[in-house]
């Protein structure tokens, strides 16, 4: 069986949880042949070995030109019409439903009426996809998580400038294990916190497992 532990001491974002599956195994070509069948145009993905501190990593950039604001149906249709696995399908959909959820609370309104800006982009969708298509490649069956290092701050959005961690983000985390340190910004996304609390099945020390492979 198929584990995976996410170590986020700098916190989570979409494009960092992808890119560390990527680094951990995960084949991209197979992951951007699937990606390339969602019904959306005008973005490319580039993928860069970085290093940070000494330590060399994975990191992946979603290229895209302008975006429409796009309400959850209009994403379930794009996922739904792209024919992928059942998997990939319901995950990302409940991934997305639970970031609608969250806006929804923070601007009391219904789901329906969201209109999905920084995550509606092509970005997210690539991000969230992309994850759940990694996953599936890599056979994984359990995901744990670490705490999460939330950062503080303040962050500039569409909304204007907002405390840090998001209003939005706060939501998704409730009930996962945060603390912040003197590391400051944005460090785990929206994105990045319904990725991890849809799949994580708890959070804290790294399980008694078998060390296959690695990703940064």
């Amino acid at each position: 069986m198929n584990i995976v532990y996410f170590d986020c001491p700098t916190g989570a974002s979409g494009n960092m949880i992808l890119a560390g599956l990527i680094d951990a195994g995960a084949g991209w070509k197979n992951i951007e042949r699937s990606l390339k069948r969602l019904p959306v145009k005008g973005w490319k993905v580039k993928l860069t070995k970085v290093t940070r501190q000494g330590l060399s990593g994975l990191h992946l950039e979603v290229i895209q030109g302008p975006q429409p604001c796009r309400h959850l149906k209009d994403i379930e249709g794009i996922i739904k019409k792209a024919g992928l696995s059942g998997f990939v399908t319901a995950n990302s959909i409940a991934i997305f439903t639970k970031l609608a959820e969250a806006e929804a609370k923070v601007h009391r309104t219904s789901i329906d009426k969201i209109h999905f800006h920084e995550v509606g982009a092509v970005d997210a969708i690539i991000d969230i996809v992309g994850s759940c298509l990694a996953l599936e490649d890599l056979g994984v069956k359990k995901i744990y998580c670490s705490a999460l290092n939330v950062g503080h701050g303040q962050v500039k959005c569409r909304h204007g400038i907002l405390p840090v961690p998001a209003p939005a983000t706060v939501q998704l985390l409730k009930k996962a294990a945060v603390y912040q340190n003197e590391l400051a910004g944005e460090l785990v996304t929206p994105t990045g916190a319904a990725i991890i609390t849809h799949f994580a099945e708890s959070f804290g020390p790294m399980p008694k497992m078998v060390l296959k492979s690695v990703g940064n």
